[in-house]
């Protein structure tokens, strides 16, 4: 509580020192950046942060980038103090020189992210921001230094000390409920009763991870479906409400189907794995009888590879490409299990191929193949 009465001093604070400042100066951002970096003084640094953090959702899309491709090229390491330091550890390699040639190599970006941060409501901004930037990496691929710092600064300010887990239910805001229909990644919810069946049920559950610094946003959120057997189709759940679930007791399969990352500016900053293997935990405390836990997960990209892969044999009908193609078309007009059954085999090898050896460099070609395997 006096934690919270601190803060809401704070953000007044600086809300009336942004006020007097608006109206009797209009700098530039790099102005203010400049400042920034030069301040000593915690409360004018926290008021001049909060003026740039403002001064930069102003910005046109133009300018945006100026301001990144300025932090690329004007807030490196100094060249010469790095060598300087360089000289002194190799002269004299022991802990105290090679720290100080960590701290030289630092680029000052770093530094700038750290004081930004400072001011009330600055880490929202500030993965905004870097939402922005990933916008630009496509044509402007210089700027992925710029992104790295985001990285390395995100990895420990959103690291797992860091994160609350909470259970999405009915009774959950109507704000953050309102945010789980929004990103909804994999499994679209239609409308408020699609969210329901998914969340309020018995055998039903929904789990978020938060961060103190983003209220009401979550980062990520995992749906499970609890099963007394293992399924083979993800339409069942859907389909079913869950109201007619057993006694919690009959619970021996926890299937996770559909888990969404909700903030573009944390994309690479790794959240799934840690919140997967605490849900396990929460849930074999909940229900002791569970032992087994799955995924269901969509393969979103196989269709394009399929078609892409078959381009050149549509007219080799005894090729097996040729065969598997028109074994999905058969499957999408007729999707009924003998249907399934008869060209089970063929459908199952080609999604093995697909997941495990189509790559994309090192990785597996498709998203989801990725966050798994």
């Amino acid at each position: 509580m006096a934690l919270q009465k601190f803060q809401d001093f704070l953000s007044l604070l600086v809300s009336r020192q942004h006020a007097l400042f608006s109206n009797s100066e209009k700098a530039s951002i790099e102005e203010l950046v400049t400042k920034l970096m030069g301040t000593s003084g915690e409360v004018s640094g926290i008021v001049t942060a909060r003026r740039v953090l403002d001064h930069y959702v102003e910005l046109s899309q133009e300018n945006k980038l100026a301001f990144f491709q300025d932090l690329e090229s004007s807030f490196n390491a100094d060249q010469a103090l790095v060598n300087l330091a360089y000289q002194a550890y190799a002269a004299n390699p022991c802990s105290k020189t090679l720290n100080k040639l960590s701290l030289t190599t630092e680029p000052r970006r770093l530094e700038l992210l750290r004081r930004l941060n400072q001011t009330p409501g600055a880490t929202h901004d500030l993965v905004s921001m870097r939402a922005d930037l990933l916008g630009f990496l496509k044509q402007q691929p210089e700027l992925k230094s710029v992104d790295d710092d985001f990285v390395r600064m995100f990895t420990s300010w959103f690291g797992r000390g860091f994160l609350q887990l909470e259970t999405i239910n009915w009774s959950t805001s109507a704000a953050i409920l309102e945010r789980i229909i929004r990103y909804e990644a994999v499994h679209a919810i239609r409308d408020w009763d699609d969210l329901r069946s998914r969340i309020d049920p018995p055998n039903r559950r929904c789990f978020a991870y938060f961060h103190p610094a983003l209220v009401d946003e979550p980062l990520i959120f995992v749906e499970v479906a609890l099963l007394n057997e293992l399924p083979d189709a993800i339409a069942p759940i859907l389909e079913n409400d869950g109201r007619e679930a057993g006694a919690k007791s009959d619970f021996n399969s926890a299937v996770f189907y559909s888990i969404s990352n909700c903030q573009p500016g944390l994309r690479n900053i790794s959240f799934g794995n840690f919140l997967i293997k605490q849900v396990v935990q929460e849930l074999q405390n909940e229900f002791p009888s569970i032992k087994n836990f799955v995924t269901l997960s969509p393969v979103p990209g196989f269709s394009q590879w399929l078609a892409s892969e078959t381009a050149e044999t549509e007219e080799d009908e005894s090729s097996q490409l040729f065969q598997l193609k028109a074994a999905i078309q058969a499957l999408n007009e007729s999707p009924v299990p003998e249907t399934v059954t008869e060209h089970a085999d063929l459908v199952r090898k080609a999604v093995f191929n697909y997941l495990v050896l189509t790559k994309k460099g090192k990785f597996p070609l498709d998203p989801v193949a990725r966050f798994h395997l």
